[in-house]
């Protein structure tokens, strides 16, 4: 009964972390696409490259922060499974058929673009 709830307790750790790297990726892209059409604005409306740079230099921010906090996870994510080296009941605990961590459950976001 404790080993089940050990393994359930981590399997949610594992599951939410997984969901936290696909959520920071995801934000990446989705700033990406912000900066691209921030770009088209400024083309479109002829403005100089001047105008909205405070607004690109803050989203830059913005992304050299997440990139910081990709690798924070990356870095929290193998020390968990270090970690899972030292608790009792998980030491031989696999998720998947070949990995130790949940198989990623993402869905597509699929998008029309013309």
């Amino acid at each position: 009964m404790r080993k089940q709830m050990i393994e359930n307790a981590a399997y949610e750790v594992a599951t939410q972390v997984r969901s936290v790297e696909d959520m920071i990726d995801g934000t990446l892209g989705e700033i990406a696409e912000l900066q691209s059409k921030m770009l088209r604005v400024c083309s479109v409306s002829g403005t100089g490259a001047a105008t909205g740079q405070p607004a690109f230099e803050q989203l830059a921010e913005a992304v050299q922060a997440l990139i910081s906090a990709r690798g924070g996870m990356a870095r929290c994510h193998a020390e968990l499974a270090e970690a899972r080296k030292q608790i009792p009941g998980l030491r031989t605990v696999s998720f998947g058929d070949s990995t130790e961590c949940p198989p990623k459950t993402g869905v597509a976001d699929l998008r029309i673009v013309a």
